[in-house]
């Protein structure tokens, strides 16, 4: 009778020769361990997409496509993927809690115009002129002038207060 680890090897593969079952097999694995990580760490993980969203989706992202293809180990890609996970878990949870590490990890909201544009800060910050008249269009103004203030939220999102 074959051990546990032959019967993982013959089914999920090792190294980079996969057959087209064992990819699939594995895109399976990958699938659900991320789902099941996902809802044990919580739904809004990946809610805000703040700098710390952004690098560990990319990173995650690059992990689980090597353990995918063969070219990392499946086992301990996907322990380091969950490792990832918990880690940002944490670091969301201190963000939340602590006002200087939300500053740190997910930066500040920087106001764009408010009573006249504040184009330095507009500016400094890539805020082109098409991105403050979309963000004025979605509020329903046409004008930034019937804009009380703007504000470059961490995530990158324009929001617009109307007067």
């Amino acid at each position: 009778m074959a051990d546990a680890a032959t019967v993982f090897a013959a089914m999920f593969g090792t190294g980079k020769d996969l057959s087209v079952a064992q990819e699939c097999a594995r895109a399976v694995l990958i699938l659900f361990d991320g789902l099941l990580a996902v809802r044990i760490v919580g739904r809004r993980i990946f809610g805000k997409w703040s700098a710390l969203d952004i690098v560990v989706s990319i990173v995650i992202g690059s992990n689980l496509s090597r353990a995918l293809t063969g070219s990392a180990p499946l086992l301990g890609t996907l322990a380091a993927t969950t490792l990832f996970l918990l880690l940002h878990w944490l670091l969301a949870h201190c963000a939340a809690r602590f006002p200087a590490m939300s500053r740190l990890l997910e930066g500040r909201a920087i106001t764009i115009y408010r009573e006249g544009v504040h184009r330095d800060a507009r500016l400094r910050h890539s805020v082109s002129q098409a991105d403050l008249d979309e963000a004025l269009r979605q509020s329903g103004l046409t004008s930034v002038t019937d804009a009380r203030e703007v504000t470059l939220e961490p995530s990158g999102k324009i929001t617009v207060l109307k007067r």
